[in-house]
């Protein structure tokens, strides 16, 4: 029985609104929709400036060419609205004194993309829109071939970045090479190399303490990259550019150059595999075309002595290559 009753009161108070709302359009509905009986209000948290509220105006005017509050199609004015890219949501209603209320929530842009030559906004939602003519709102300017699916999670990396004071001082800017994302910084020439978008929180986290415990002791201009993008442990990469840098990149190639290459032991094991052959197939003692030709002279002296000493000492040497 509650139950009913309920569902009964709710019924007549539906209808008595429906009767008072019918009963205010007839009221107004000849009257005309003047400029000070339309109210615009914007709704978003922070100030954007891509919807001007003439526009709008204009907008109300074009949908509704009479001016009279009868002829007004709410649900077709406010669909024109939502369609507009920088709008999020715009709700439209007629208060019973017959004011037309505009309500409406800018998208607020969380980094600005610029890829392949396009420049366009995308929000919190990772909902791209275009760049206003009129305006520029201030926020992260993110570079590279970014994916559609990469949006929330990059606009949730700047989100954190603009919350914190440490990462706000140094990141300026993103940016994207193949798959690694890399933060452009504001000290120095170097970039911040992060990888992925996974774990976003503890590479920053890694970067601010290298920063703190060893950076700020050295010029900003030492590195041209710092890479956080492994686990627990931070890679640096010299600046060639940078003068002091010169004498540590002369002793790492110094250190290189002592090295042997592998060709270089591929070739020693070929000249100790000839070597070793030359050993095996020459006879002992070595007979060359010079030796041959000194025994020849000496056999044909009468004496047999003379020619016993020239084949134990052969005066022409033998050169293994």
């Amino acid at each position: 029985m509650k139950n009913k009753y309920r569902i009964l009161k709710i019924a007549v108070t539906v209808i008595i609104l429906g009767l008072l709302l019918s009963f205010s359009l007839k009221r107004f509905s000849h009257q005309q929709i003047t400029d000070n009986k339309i109210s615009v209000k914007m709704s978003e948290k922070t100030p954007v400036y891509f919807v001007d509220e003439k526009d709008i105006r204009e907008i109300v005017k074009k949908e509704n060419p009479s001016g009279k509050v009868g002829d007004l199609n709410i649900p077709s004015l406010e669909k024109r609205i939502n369609a507009l890219p920088a709008v999020d949501s715009a709700n439209v209603y007629l208060n019973l004194n017959g004011k037309l209320n505009l309500d409406i929530k800018q998208r607020v842009p969380v980094f600005r993309l610029n890829k392949d030559g396009k420049d366009f906004y995308v929000d919190e939602k990772g909902v791209e829109f275009p760049i206003s003519r009129t305006y520029s709102h201030p926020c992260m300017l993110v570079t590279g071939n970014v994916q559609p699916d990469e949006y929330e999670k990059l606009a949730e990396l700047v989100g954190k970045i603009d919350k914190d004071d440490f990462s706000k001082k140094y990141f300026i800017g993103i940016s994207k090479s193949k798959d690694s994302y890399s933060l452009l910084t504001s000290e120095g020439n170097y970039r911040v190399e992060i990888g992925d978008l996974d774990n976003i929180d503890f590479k920053v986290k890694g970067f601010k303490t290298f920063v703190e415990k060893y950076l700020v002791y050295q010029d900003p201009q030492k590195y041209s990259m710092v890479s956080v993008k492994y686990q627990n442990q931070i890679v640096t990469t010299l600046n060639p550019y940078f003068k002091e840098n010169d004498s540590i990149l002369k002793a790492g190639k110094m250190e290189l150059a002592k090295a042997p290459t592998p060709m270089s032991t591929v070739k020693k094991t070929e000249a100790k595999l000839k070597i070793t052959e030359s050993k095996k197939t020459s006879p002992s003692p070595v007979k060359t075309k010079e030796s041959t030709k000194t025994h020849t002279k000496e056999v044909k002296k009468p004496e047999k002595k003379s020619s016993a000493k020239a084949l134990s000492k052969p005066k022409a040497k033998v050169k293994i290559e």
